[in-house]
């Protein structure tokens, strides 16, 4: 190949001389004859000296001079088709860059070739698949991708329909239950299903995976929020339950473990779309659930089961009393043992001291005495002590951790009760040093019919001789307890919703009325009292009570007073067929008076009919206010101070009595 001078590239300089421009140097053109070999085939004669010039700026610093080196430097091994030319090649333009253009060439044209292949499958499969439901699309589980929307909506018909009518299996935390879709409102709109799988998707992508991907569309449904509300409220009683403690519980005298259970509540708001959404589905739809954790776990449950429980009522455990003895059964034991959460899961045993005196004082009663405060009697009309007497029971506070540390034994199972003295509330004493001497303040009511009369005679009996402390309070309700047929007492007349009634225990009011005028006139502390809602003719105007308890023994209505001395109160009743007297007793420390004012504010008396028997025809009275002022004057200072009550009074109804529905 000629020599082209404008065509010699330079070489840049290798090595540690860095790429300045000033280190380049030009290597001469050589030329070689193609016959001519690139080094000698000969070796070279060792008697004759070779120098090889070092050319400056290749592989040595410019700076350097050429350096001479004695020994011979032998060529590298020519290889094949090797031109035995080394050194810089020289590249005629065009010659080898064509290469790389054909190579892109062909790949543009391969790249064609493919995009031209998807875009006529694309532009097929837009068109064979044109207004149909896009591939891969499942309904509630039914698989319509492909198909056209009316085949698409007869299979929906086919495998969803038979599931319209059918219960909606619902899950709910721990409870499984069942909705009526019909009662929900419930119902499923099939053209609007078919709408929501939505058109033909124009992207590539998309229209490929859908080839290997399925997707969901669900069901469309016409449904009212307030029906599907409705239904599942109705059903909560079923869903909903409170968390559940583990505890253990006796069959006979045999423990069982209670598993605890978590409480749950269902999420009425969100449980409505989830029910929209999927009760078609044919699986059970997943109700919401607010849920309550508990302390407890199975595992502790079980550990206190099998470590405590189980060996406390292995056998039966005697008590050691006071020259008696008592056994306790394995299924006695159970009831005195109690339950409670304990930490980390636990379930803690401990024994419960008021279970086990009920199962332990019947076996030892003969060993304990009743003590008795010091009463006040009343012989020859004057009141007189009678001794309080102290007691002796058992030290339940001190005998309840020998009895549990017992119940972990499995032989031996003996322990020794002790006992206390109890003092009386009021000792002899005491009741000696209240000056209960003379009489305080009294008062008389009568004109009661014969059954309120027997309640009168049964509460007075209770109320005699009671002493009120100093500073202490006297409640009637509490002092006397239930008032039930139980109790003695019998049905008697009342006033209910302001018309004449039955009811056990009737006729008390009277003697509230009678005690509220005794410790009014003996100046004690009024605690708390109501009238009755319309004026009874024989009680005094705005000084009259009335009271109240349930039948199960609830304390409604009371009447109570507060002892404001330094000495007691006795008090005293006398009852007679025909009237009441409460008498009070202790130190006369004040002179009480007490006036009425006028009645005003009147209103006139409505009719009301009743059809029901008993009934008593009345032509009513007139409701009024009137004011009570009570005027105190202490015998210790002589000060004087008054207290005034307003009281209204409803008016008495004209009731009209009427015969009885069907009567």
């Amino acid at each position: 190949m000629p020599y082209d001078a404008d065509k010699t590239r330079a070489m840049p300089p290798v090595g540690p001389g860095g790429t300045s421009s000033e280190q380049t140097t030009k290597i001469a053109p050589v030329q070689v004859d193609a016959s001519t070999e690139a080094w000698p085939s000969e070796e070279p004669d060792s008697n004759e000296p070779t120098v090889t010039a070092a050319v400056p700026g290749v592989g040595f610093p410019a700076a350097e001079a050429a350096t001479e080196y004695m020994k011979p430097v032998a060529p590298p091994e020519p290889q094949p088709e090797d031109s035995g030319v080394y050194g810089p090649v020289m590249i005629e333009p065009g010659q080898d860059e064509a290469q790389p253009k054909n190579t892109k060439k062909k790949a543009l044209i391969v790249a064609a070739a493919v995009v031209g292949a998807f875009g006529l499958l694309y532009g097929l499969d837009m068109l064979v698949s044109s207004g149909n439901v896009p591939r891969g699309v499942t309904v509630a589980g039914v698989d319509v991708g492909g198909m056209s929307h009316d085949e698409a909506e007869k299979k929906l018909r086919d495998e969803i329909g038979p599931r319209l009518d059918k219960p909606v299996a619902l899950k709910a935390g721990d409870v499984t239950s069942e909705l009526d879709p019909k009662a929900a409102g419930l119902e499923l709109d099939w053209n609007s299903t078919i709408e929501r799988a939505g058109s033909q998707p124009l992207s590539p992508f998309t229209r490929v995976t859908s080839f290997f991907t399925s997707r969901e569309v669900g069901v469309a449904t016409k449904a009212d929020d307030a029906k599907v509300t409705g239904a599942l409220e109705a059903l909560r009683p079923k869903l909903d339950h409170d968390p559940i403690e583990g505890t253990i519980r006796f069959e006979g005298a045999n423990p069982v473990a209670v598993e605890p259970h978590e409480g749950q509540k269902l999420k009425a708001g969100e449980a409505v779309g989830a029910v929209v959404a999927n009760w078609a589905s044919g699986n059970p739809v997943e109700v919401p659930m607010d849920f309550t954790p508990v302390k407890t776990t199975k595992e502790g449950v079980e550990k206190a089961l099998n470590e405590v429980v189980k060996i406390a009522v292995s056998g039966p455990v005697v008590i050691k009393g006071e020259g008696k003895d008592a056994t306790l059964t394995p299924e006695q034991i159970g009831t005195t043992l109690a339950f409670a959460p304990g930490e980390g899961g636990a379930l803690n045993v401990t024994p419960n001291k008021d279970k086990l005196a009920e199962v332990t004082t019947p076996q030892l009663k003969d060993t304990v005495k009743q003590g008795k405060d010091a009463e006040i009697v009343f012989e020859g009309g004057r009141p007189t002590v009678k001794p309080s007497v102290d007691g002796l029971d058992l030290d339940w506070d001190k005998n309840l951790q020998p009895y549990f540390d017992t119940l972990k034994k499995t032989d031996a199972r003996e322990v020794k009760f002790e006992y206390k003295h109890t003092p009386a509330k009021v000792t002899t004493e005491q009741a000696n040093k209240m000056g209960i001497k003379e009489v305080i303040g009294e008062f008389q009511t009568g004109g009661f019919a014969p059954a309120s009369g027997v309640n009168i005679r049964v509460v007075a009996e209770k109320v005699n001789g009671a002493i009120v402390k100093p500073k202490e309070t006297f409640s009637l309700n509490k002092h006397t307890g239930p008032r039930g047929t139980a109790q003695g007492y019998v049905e008697a007349g009342i006033i209910e919703n302001g018309i004449p009634g039955m009811a056990v225990g009737g006729g008390i009011s009277q003697f509230a009325t009678t005690l509220y005028n005794a410790y009014y006139y003996a100046g004690m502390k009024d605690a708390g009292h109501r009238e009755h809602s319309y004026w009874i003719t024989r009680y005094p105007k705005g000084r009259e009570a009335t009271v109240f308890m349930d039948g199960a023994g609830n304390s409604l209505i009371d009447i109570s007073f507060t002892n404001p001395d330094d000495t007691g109160v006795a008090i005293q009743t006398i009852w007679t067929p025909g009237s009441i007297k409460i008498v009070l007793w202790g130190t006369k420390n004040y002179d009480v008076t007490g006036s009425t004012s006028g009645d005003f504010n009147p209103t006139q008396p409505q009719e009301k009919k009743v059809n029901k028997t008993p009934c008593s025809a009345s032509n009513g009275a007139p409701g009024f206010s009137v004011t009570d002022t009570r005027t105190i004057t202490d015998r210790r200072t002589g000060q004087s101070r008054s207290e005034s009550r307003t009281v209204r009074y409803d008016p008495q109804f004209k009731i009209i009595c009427e015969p009885p529905p069907g009567g």
